[in-house]
């Protein structure tokens, strides 16, 4: 478990004021996450080469990165109630 200090120290570090019972539940807490990370840890990972293999064959194999051209943008200002050079006017908010 986390000790008392170490709560304080994390919570000096976030400008927080704990009252002591919230110290002893950050504790508890805090441990958890912690617990559960190690537990993560030990989770099996599977291969780069296995997840690549199924990548290939799933999507029969891999894509090249190709720009595509698309008119959605100009539809939208297009659709816009109030535009000018290309652009949407809008209300000033400052």
């Amino acid at each position: 478990m986390i000790s008392k200090q170490e709560v304080e120290h994390i919570a000096k570090l976030a400008r927080l004021e704990l009252t002591e019972n919230e110290i002893e539940k950050m504790q508890k807490d805090l441990s958890a996450i912690l617990d559960y990370f190690d537990l993560l840890k030990k989770a099996p990972k599977p291969e780069t080469a296995q997840i690549l293999l199924e990548q290939k064959t799933c999507s029969g194999g891999l894509r090249k990165d190709e720009v595509e051209r698309s008119d959605i943008a100009s539809g939208i200002i297009e659709a816009s109630p109030d535009k000018k050079d290309g652009y949407i006017k809008v209300k000033t908010i400052l």
